[in-house]
């Protein structure tokens, strides 16, 4: 991978992230909803994830070394096999993250949905923890699912 590239996957996500950040401690202190800013920084953080998957996959693309000419067919094959593994190397550490990154969220937004309203429940009826803390537990099994399939998928390549 060319320092260029590699200089861009690391100095762009970070420079876009603290801007956001700024963009958000900003207009909370203009008195903005919190909606509309946290719609901003969601647009951002996902255009900033197709733009790093973009640049991998081209960095990826880049450094493939050229085909030799194969004289016989066993040689031929043999160095296929490299670039392949690295290929499918690279997309199923991609997707590792994007299963773990996913699930987390997902399991972030049940916790912060069910979490209030256990603590709710429980502050009116104490008896009712075990029950609340089942529906807690449920939303953080999500994160733990998703832990699980990466460990999956890095152990397939």
């Amino acid at each position: 991978m060319s320092p260029i590239i590699s200089a861009i996957l690391i100095v762009v996500p970070a420079l876009v992230l603290m801007v956001s950040a700024f963009y958000t401690f900003k207009k909370r202190m203009e008195g903005k909803s919190i909606g509309k800013v946290m719609r901003v920084n969601l647009a951002t953080f996902l255009v900033l994830i197709v733009m790093v998957a973009i640049f991998a996959f081209a960095a990826s693309a880049q450094s493939e070394p050229p085909a030799a000419p194969a004289e016989p067919a066993q040689s031929a094959q043999t160095e296929e096999a490299p670039a392949e593994k690295s290929n499918s190397n690279g997309l199923g550490l991609l997707a590792a993250g994007l299963v773990t990154g996913l699930a987390g969220i997902g399991g972030g937004i049940a916790v912060a949905a069910g979490a209030p309203a256990a603590i709710a429940a429980t502050s009116e009826d104490p008896k009712s923890f075990g029950k609340s803390l089942i529906f807690v537990a449920l939303g953080e099994s999500i994160a733990l699912y998703g832990v699980v399939i990466s460990i999956l998928i890095l152990n397939k390549v």
